[in-house]
């Protein structure tokens, strides 16, 4: 399909909305940003194979019309003119907590949950080492937190308006942080399976990320916050949408997962918070899943069932 900009965008059609809910493409294939801890600027492309992304930050990004529609603000100046948005120190009396924060907002999977985050016009706070080019980035639909490990206030800001939290990676947030009122929800794609699963040079390689990936796993289950972790297998830079799933226990230690594919089930999970927490395999297989949501509820009854 392709999507025309002018210079006045019409309101958004049946067929466009439809292409960005999903309905018509249930697990499209998505082309993101380069690995490497740096924005890139989402170009509009007149050619026909113009990336399904590319093709969603052009349509949302198409004028004030869809901006409102997506209950984002005007877009900053493009010429870095336009005032930082100040964050408010001030006492969390009362405060509004509808934003998923996502813990490293400059990680390639970390930059598709955001993407996917926009889509379903979610509250969005991501924690970068650049503020401004995360601003240059994804415009007014994410709140860039920098880090900064030296500012005292560091912490209070990133969790501030905060009901979830997305760990993409096993960077180390977490046990920084001391206090987790009013957060609802954990999400944490984890890669212990496969450390655990690495033998030879390789497990002497992963020794240390897997004492990093046990100690962020432990972190969340003992947090006392509903929690969902995700053990996927191997992440590989392939297209998602392309197959199925495997959920059977050892699967993530051999197996592997388009990144694609991790990303939207870390998107998925939030859809549904367990009582206490969940803990799950998942890898590339040939389980379909047609709606995420009822599978996540499925298995969290098989869960409270078995305890």
């Amino acid at each position: 399909m392709s999507i025309r900009l002018t210079s006045s965008p019409p309101s958004p059609s049946l067929q466009c909305l439809r292409l960005l809910s999903g309905l018509d493409a249930p697990h499209p294939s998505l082309s993101f940003f380069p690995s490497r801890r740096s924005f890139k600027r989402c170009q509009a492309k007149k050619k026909d194979n113009t990336s399904f992304t590319d093709r969603i930050l052009d349509y949302i990004e198409g004028g004030p019309k869809l901006r409102r529609w997506y209950g984002a603000p005007d877009l900053l100046p493009k010429d870095g003119s336009g005032k930082e948005v100040q964050e408010d120190d001030s006492s969390d009396g009362g405060e509004i907590r509808d934003a998923v924060l996502v813990t490293d907002g400059e990680s390639e999977l970390g930059q598709m949950v955001i993407l996917l985050l926009i889509v379903k016009r979610t509250r969005i706070k991501a924690l970068v080492k650049d503020k401004r080019a995360a601003l240059d980035a994804f415009g007014t639909y994410v709140e860039p937190v920098a880090r900064d490990a030296n500012e005292k206030s560091f912490l209070k800001k990133a969790l501030k308006g905060v009901n979830s939290i997305v760990c993409t990676e096993h960077d180390g947030f977490l046990s920084k942080v001391k206090d987790l009122r009013g957060i609802e929800h954990i999400v944490m794609l984890s890669q212990l399976a496969v450390y655990r699963g690495s033998t030879g040079l390789q497990a002497m390689i992963n020794g240390n990320l897997k004492k990093i990936a046990e100690r962020d796993e432990e972190l969340v289950i003992s947090s006392g916050i509903p929690y969902t972790i995700i053990r996927t297998g191997s992440l590989q830079s392939t297209p998602g949408g392309q197959q199925g799933f495997g959920f059977k226990e050892g699967v993530a230690e051999k197996g592997m997962i388009s990144k694609e594919d991790a990303a939207r089930i870390c998107v998925e999970a939030l859809g549904t918070v367990p009582q206490k927490g969940f803990i799950f395999e998942v890898a590339n297989g040939e389980e379909q899943v047609p709606d995420w949501k009822a599978w996540f509820e499925e298995q969290l009854k098989i869960a409270e069932q078995q305890q």
